[in-house]
């Protein structure tokens, strides 16, 4: 018998658990779409890029997130765990795995992307984290100190990173379609601006 794919694994788990009254089709289909919403009100790529351009914006928000992250970020959606804001600076820059297994600040950003799960990216980031940023496309300055944090069922990280150069007068709106997941993740930066 071949090996399933997770996507055939999953279309059984969601038979099962509908055949027997936990879930329904349309239950699962609108949690996947609120877990990618665009809009930034659901835990998303979107929600963690509205907080983040808030950040560039608003000093005193700024403050409170590094100070207080988990209320701070309540204020978007309900932390169930503790989270840590980690601002990138110009000599540091940081760097998120979860060495066991996949913790992610899925009540931030939603589901965490395939390769953060796999073995490859959870063993080698932390022993070769330039190589690794580098096969991301990610080039990080040599006098730059890398740090790389290991996320827990206790604890999870998020990194703020820097504000990209020539956004002077954007608003929070333009500012967050400049922050990807992987700039909160730290394998990336932000956009460039056009």
């Amino acid at each position: 018998m071949s090996e399933m794919t997770p996507a055939q694994r999953a279309e059984i788990l969601e038979s099962r658990l509908s055949e027997h009254g936990h879930t329904s089709p349309e239950d699962v289909d609108a949690a996947i779409a609120r877990s990618e919403s665009p809009s930034g009100d659901q835990p998303s790529t979107a929600l963690g890029a509205r907080v983040v351009a808030r950040a560039w914006c608003d000093e005193e928000f700024r403050d409170r997130l590094l100070a207080h992250p988990v209320s701070t970020l309540s204020e978007f959606a309900p932390q169930s765990v503790p989270i840590a804001v980690l601002a990138d600076t110009p000599t540091v820059h940081h760097v998120i795995v979860c060495t066991l297994c996949s913790c992610y600040p899925s009540g931030l950003l939603g589901n965490p992307p395939t390769w953060y799960k796999s073995f490859e990216y959870r063993s080698r980031v932390v022993r070769e984290p330039r190589v690794v940023l580098a096969e991301f496309g990610t080039y990080i300055e040599p006098d730059v100190e890398i740090r790389v944090h290991d996320s827990t069922a206790e604890q999870r990280y998020l990194v703020l990173p820097m504000r990209p150069l020539g956004t002077d007068g954007w608003n929070e709106g333009r500012l967050a379609s400049l922050v990807t997941r992987n700039s909160m993740i730290g394998t990336g930066h932000p956009r460039v601006p056009e």
